[in-house]
């Protein structure tokens, strides 16, 4: 059984350090969604050496264009978007603090890189579950691109936001792990089905 831990942004080094991929995580305080439009226009703003519009050391981004708030709610469904859209610019961001990143998927070889290097973690939202997810996130506002209507940069307030620890920043993936170990079931369980040889 994996360890459960509970994180309180910003987060630091020392808070994320002690996270193995397969770890269950509880997130509570102030994070920033954005998904690949958002990111193109921040890594274009780092080039260009200009001010970004949100903090960036420190901070959890989880990958989502959440739908719009239905009456009495401060957000629609709000499950993940795949992870992979921000692989091209994710490692510039981790070179300037980012330390978690929330989404679904798999990430790219320089992405897995970067998390090590930079010291973060990845993380899996639950997929399709997006209205629960959107039941830990007490307010959002849009900080940024408006514009982008849903992929517009927004900070959340969540309480106890589920997610699960893929990558971590000793190089473990729980991906990877997870097909391994079914892979050695499944030769397990074809040799317990081998009959013996016939003498």
């Amino acid at each position: 059984m994996s360890d459960v831990y509970h994180l309180k942004t910003p987060v630091s080094i020392e808070d994320i350090k002690p996270l193995r991929s397969g770890d269950r995580v509880i997130i509570s305080g102030y994070i920033y969604t954005a998904r690949d439009a958002a990111h193109r226009r921040l890594i274009e703003l780092i080039d260009e050496k200009k001010e970004l519009p949100i903090p960036i050391e420190g901070q959890v981004m989880y990958y989502v264009g959440p739908s719009p708030a239905p009456p009495g709610r401060v957000i629609g469904a709000a499950g993940p978007t795949t992870s992979y859209r921000m692989d091209p610019y994710t490692p510039k961001l981790l070179e300037l603090g980012l330390k978690v990143m929330i989404g679904k998927g798999k990430r790219s070889k320089e992405v897995k890189e970067a998390i090590v290097k930079y010291k973060a973690v990845y993380m899996a939202a639950i997929g399709g579950a997006g209205a629960l997810m959107a039941k830990a996130i007490k307010e959002a506002r849009v900080v940024a691109y408006q514009d982008l209507g849903p992929e517009a940069i927004r900070e959340l307030k969540v309480e106890k936001l589920p997610a699960i620890v893929v990558n971590d920043m000793a190089g473990n993936d729980l991906y990877l792990e997870g097909q391994k170990m079914y892979k050695s079931i499944d030769d397990a369980t074809v040799k317990s089905h081998i009959p013996p040889p016939l003498v």
